[in-house]
């Protein structure tokens, strides 16, 4: 009874719409729609499917959040979205909901910003406080951790993950898997360096960050394959950041990884 929704929104029988929400005109909620209290929809927002929009996550006009998948395997089988809590979606982002064969859920975490005409595909995973910049698409399947910015105009491969506060630079395609603190730029997507600046920002240790720095030059410039350089780092490594990289590395991936340059 205390949500506000202008009379001319369309919201389909069998939505839940919590305490305090918005809904601004021509905005249109399905019926397995449930929308978390303080949730704020501006003009002209579609959310459909079995979709959940998390507690005081704001949308903005004309993004269509929990469309089927755009896969032709997808044969209509019930599957979900879920979208954490502050969120803010600019306009004209899609998010899809999860196919029967990537696990039948697409997940947003908190405190994401997903800036304008950015794409979400089914069963992404994505984590906390990640910003996704103008018109980037995250292909199927992919795996975004905490704290990872991807650029604008940039492109990631299906089935590729992305580790924890990593940079993806803008107008960059990535088709491998990223370490964790990892940089990336140019056309076809090199890993470059560090994102340090994101690790001062977030007050990392100068102790980890030399470490890190140190863990860089061994994946780089070590003998063996990439995977063997990283196990001998693990043996080695008494920073906690380091170890990111190492179980990233060394965890099963469909995809192979970027190496340094």
């Amino acid at each position: 009874m205390s949500s506000r929704i202008h009379p001319s929104a369309i919201i389909e029988d069998g939505a839940q719409i919590g305490a305090d929400v918005v809904i601004g005109p021509f905005c249109h909620i399905g019926p397995q729609v449930r929308l978390a209290d303080r949730v704020h929809l501006h003009s002209h927002v579609v959310v459909t499917g079995q979709t959940e929009v998390g507690a005081e996550t704001v949308i903005h006009p004309f993004a269509v959040i929990g469309g089927i998948p755009q896969d032709l395997k997808f044969k209509g089988e019930e599957t979900r979205l879920v979208i954490g809590a502050r969120n803010r979606i600019r306009e004209h982002v899609t998010m899809n909901t999860g196919t029967e064969g990537g696990g039948g859920l697409t997940r947003v975490g908190d405190d994401g910003l997903f800036m304008a005409g950015c794409h979400v595909a089914h069963d992404v995973q994505i984590g906390d406080r990640v910003i996704v910049v103008n018109n980037a698409a995250l292909a199927g399947h992919c795996i975004i951790a905490d704290d990872v910015i991807i650029g604008g105009l940039s492109g990631v491969h299906q089935w590729v993950r992305i580790g924890q506060g990593a940079i993806i630079g803008a107008v960059t395609m990535v088709t491998n898997d990223v370490i964790p603190y990892g940089l990336v730029q140019a056309p076809r997507g090199v890993l470059d360096g560090l994102n340090l600046v994101g690790l001062k920002r977030r007050g990392v240790p100068r102790s980890d960050i030399t470490a890190l720095r140190a863990a860089f030059q061994m994946l780089a410039q070590g003998e063996g394959a990439f995977q063997d350089r990283a196990r001998r780092l693990g043996e080695e490594t008494q920073s906690d950041y380091v170890r990111q990289i190492v179980d990233f590395v060394t965890a099963g991936s469909d995809r192979s990884f970027l190496t340094p340059g």
